[in-house]
């Protein structure tokens, strides 16, 4: 009977052990959850500031006193735009060669079927 209640002794004693020791790796898992959430939260702020800096940055006010403060930039004017009609003709397509099959294709749309019929 002795021997049975060391036993249990020892057992408890041990899971007593194993009890502690899983506590400990928990609470170590935890800080180091709450660190790295820390971490994750520092680095959301800063991306944050650099999102702001950049759209600051980025303004079209800064970016046109930057231009006329450093460039010698000329002002548009109406005349150097143009329209299509000015344009020149496009020339014409020149026929497929006798050889090239995937160009004959090309030249009749309805033989790639990427082209509906058209009505007769």
């Amino acid at each position: 009977m002795r021997l049975i209640n060391i036993c249990v002794i020892a057992a408890l004693i041990l899971a007593a052990a194993l009890v502690y020791k899983i506590k400990f790796d928990s609470t170590l898992q935890a800080e180091k959850v709450a660190k790295l959430g820390g971490e994750i939260r520092d680095q959301r702020n800063a991306i944050a500031s650099l999102r702001a800096q950049w759209a600051r940055l980025a303004t079209p006010e800064r970016i046109q006193g930057l231009a006329q403060r450093h460039l010698q930039l000329q002002p548009v004017k109406a005349a150097q735009f143009g329209d299509f009609n000015a344009l020149p003709e496009r020339p014409p397509l020149a026929p497929p060669a006798a050889d090239d099959s995937i160009g004959a294709m090309l030249g009749n749309p309805e033989a790639t079927g990427s082209v509906p019929a058209a009505p007769r």
